[in-house]
């Protein structure tokens, strides 16, 4: 039996004006046949399961395309169409096929196809027909759509955020297509769509209530019955349709119950509504409460979450503890010019600089000071746990650390998501020497700074991915929908 691989994966923010294009695919991965295996395999991402559970499921993997971009913006309409037509050709020459693993994000929007992952798993559904199975994996900030439910015979999204379980849950894939192949087995799915988003800020699997309703989900996975289920958290910061928090059960051939089981997963969702929205600090508050600790304090720049599609430039934060004095602080910036201004100083050599702001003055002005270069860096490192994401080698090009003050600022060249503390280490930087880390990011650091930071401070910062998604002019999500429309009311 011969099993085919895809795979697209790309978070887009639609409220960024600037286009995720096909060279930040290429400068992550773009993965034609076996380069897909040569990219994941190894690593701790959902395809990287694809592979080793077929092989324990002793079933033949045809690896066909993988593409994956850092969060940003929408997907440009020429590199979609790149994409989508390179994948759709590689499916179309693999041969026979007995049925297909494939890993959409689940929030990818292009410009000229909003459900972008819905558009590209129904074509692929035209192509093998409809008795082929077709399983497949989300992060669970896909924006589901009823077009995703309908071209896959099952859909798991990961069950952690952080995302520490995506290996698991493209073995788990891998073990019902077996099932399928092997036995006849026959999934029934079926979705819930309320009319809710989860706060950014309240989506993580372990605080309530969000992990809560995980429990229940996974109460659910005791019945024979059931083949899997999942909670999908959503998107907020992409302005389509499709925005919204969903849930989706799978059973074995029973559609009654599937439906019953999301009526039930989506109702107490809806019943926890106004505890599934935020209330994060500001900043000053933030750092007050931070000075507090005897032990190191990670703050979460909730504005500036680069796993969220931010520009890794805010200084909300970096601005607050610059002007306060605070002593062995620690920001991660990106900011190409000054980084070869810098390189050219020299380490040992001090100069005046203007860090981060550049992308706009949401994110705050550029943080002006007289810097020390301590250190210059290739910004490559790995990371050998399952931190968030999938990711296991980083590239934050050319990076150089600088002082001031009492504030330390490591600065990129190169956006990158703050899931590993090699961000750090790789530039001989200890952590655990720190008063005060900022991370970009909301839930998703949390897995590599845990070890670190007994405490996390949610900030309130503004730019693309602030906390609070009602501040944003939406044009095309559902109406009415919570909490952007107080009064809406629903029952499953």
């Amino acid at each position: 039996m011969r099993v085919g691989i895809l795979g697209l994966l790309q978070e887009s923010n639609t409220f960024l004006p600037l286009p995720t294009r096909w060279e930040h695919f290429s400068a992550e991965v773009v993965a034609h046949g076996e380069e897909v295996r040569e990219a994941f395999v190894a690593g701790p991402h959902e395809i990287g399961g694809f592979f080793s559970g077929l092989e324990e499921e002793g079933i033949e993997a045809v690896p066909l395309f993988a593409a994956r971009a850092l969060p940003f913006g929408r997907v440009e309409a020429a590199s979609f169409r790149r994409l989508v037509d390179t994948m759709f050709g590689e499916l179309e020459r693999c041969g026979r096929l007995d049925g297909l693993l494939v890993a959409p994000h689940g929030a990818t929007v292009s410009e000229d196809e909003p459900d972008a992952d819905g558009f590209w798993l129904s074509r692929v559904r035209e192509m093998v027909g409809a008795d082929m199975p077709v399983v497949g994996t989300l992060d669970p900030h896909a924006n589901l759509s009823p077009k995703m439910v309908s071209a896959c015979d099952a859909l798991m999204a990961y069950r952690t955020n952080p995302h520490v379980d995506q290996l698991q849950r493209g073995r788990e894939a891998a073990r019902l297509i077996a099932r399928m192949l092997k036995t006849g087995l026959r999934p029934a799915m079926a979705a819930e769509f309320p009319p809710q988003v989860i706060s950014i800020e309240c989506q993580c699997t372990q605080e309530s209530p969000c992990r809560d309703l995980f429990e229940m989900a996974d109460r659910m996975l005791e019945q024979p019955e059931v083949l899997t289920n999942s909670i999908l958290l959503g998107f907020p910061y992409a302005d389509v349709p499709e925005m919204g928090s969903s849930v989706i059960a799978v059973t074995d051939d029973d559609p009654a119950l599937a439906r019953e089981l999301c009526q039930r997963l989506a109702g107490q969702m809806w019943r926890q509504r106004k505890h599934l929205v935020g209330q994060p600090l500001d900043v000053q508050a933030s750092i007050d409460l931070a000075l507090q600790s005897e032990s190191p304090v990670c703050l979460l720049d909730m504005g500036d979450n680069v796993g969220g599609g931010s520009p890794a430039d805010g200084t909300w934060i970096a601005q607050a503890l610059f002007e306060r004095g605070v002593e062995n602080s620690i920001v991660v910036l990106n900011d190409p010019d000054c980084v070869q201004r810098a390189a050219a100083a020299g380490p040992g050599n001090t100069l005046t600089l203007q860090i981060g702001g550049r992308s706009g003055p949401e994110n705050g002005a550029p943080l002006e000071a007289s810097f020390t270069v301590k250190s210059l860096h290739d910004g490559k490192f790995v990371e050998s746990q399952a931190m968030h994401g999938g990711y296991s080698s980083f590239d934050q090009g050319l990076t150089v650390v600088l002082t001031t003050a009492g504030l330390t600022v490591v600065v990129t060249s190169r956006r990158m998501v703050p899931f590993s503390l090699g961000q750090l280490t790789s530039c001989d930087l200890d952590p655990g020497s720190f008063r005060v880390l900022v991370a970009k990011g909301v839930n998703a650091p949390i897995a590599a700074y845990q070890s670190v930071c007994p405490t996390f401070i949610r900030v309130n910062t503004d730019g693309c991915t602030c906390a609070d998604a009602t501040r944003f002019e939406f044009h095309d999500r559902r109406r009415p929908m919570y909490p952007f429309e107080s009064d809406t009311d629903w029952n499953p």
